[in-house]
């Protein structure tokens, strides 16, 4: 059993925000997340819902910027928070924002460098959740959502397994990866150039082969900057619509690519995760 250490440990909403650390075999490097324990854990077993942080975040942008806790205290639910990719002196980086560490897309890489640390679709779907499921009191039920790159890859994870999962929501996700320009970068650098390949990795390819059929929820301002060049929800929305897949997209005007967009509706999103994961 991977054995886990409490790096920090505070007392939030009457129960406990933890960062813990952790050594991945799928990553082969030393990972951080973030876990919030509910008062309800300490009394009976609780979901867990696991969240998907975008572009340059480690665990510390949603655990102190979300003001998720207070949700998730009132409904009962785990909240995990992980790191966005490997990291580490040994695993392969690059100059830019949008790849390498800071930037693991929630793929599992084929390509040289990157194969060899930067399967986060395995971590994400197998071994965190054996990491965190054996020390806190699950009742094993699960939900999944991110935000941007956390977004897709809260989407791509969920309709590849939808066995693992009650529910997926995201907000402003990167729902075309193959279409728009980072998803076109990250998923050569970590694929190649066939794009055959890269449909595994995007949602929009995902819904039109999907069986089942989970709870989806997106959020998306109209005022995200993103949301022409990187985002455009409006492929998902396609795409259900010839798959016959619901869909509930939610657009907010006013509302930009920030944590203050995530922090305005991330109760409503953790009430409708714990209705799906009860």
């Amino acid at each position: 059993m991977t054995t886990t250490s409490v790096l920090s440990r505070q007392r939030c909403f009457d129960g406990w925000q933890e960062v813990r650390e952790h050594r991945s075999a799928v990553l082969d490097c030393t990972m951080r997340f973030g876990v919030y324990l509910p008062p309800q854990a300490s009394e009976r077993p609780c979901p867990v819902l696991y969240w998907l942080s975008g572009l340059t975040c480690t665990e510390q942008n949603f655990i102190t910027k979300a003001g998720a806790q207070r949700y998730a205290a009132e409904h009962g639910v785990i909240l995990v928070a992980p790191d966005t990719s490997p990291r580490g002196a040994a695993v392969p980086d690059d100059p830019a924002y949008d790849l390498g560490q800071g930037a693991g897309f929630y793929v599992n890489a084929t390509q040289a460098p990157w194969s060899s640390h930067y399967c986060m679709f395995d971590y994400i779907v197998d071994e965190l959740p054996q990491v965190v499921e054996s020390s806190v009191s699950s009742s094993g039920r699960r939900g999944i959502f991110g935000h941007s790159m956390g977004g897709h890859g809260a989407l791509v994870i969920a309709l590849r397994r939808p066995d693992r999962y009650a529910s997926v929501s995201a907000f402003s996700p990167i729902v075309a990866p193959s279409e728009v320009p980072w998803g076109q970068k990250a998923l050569t650098a970590y694929l190649g150039a066939d794009r055959v390949a890269w449909r595994a990795w995007d949602a929009c390819e995902q819904v039109r082969l999907a069986t089942a059929r989970l709870p989806l929820r997106v959020d998306q301002g109209d005022a995200d900057e993103f949301l022409q060049t990187q985002l455009q929800p409006e492929r998902l929305e396609a795409a259900c619509r010839a798959a016959g897949y619901p869909l509930d997209l939610r657009r907010h005007a006013g509302y930009d690519h920030s944590y203050y967009f995530i922090a305005s509706f991330i109760g409503e999103h953790i009430a409708w995760h714990a209705a799906a994961m009860s």
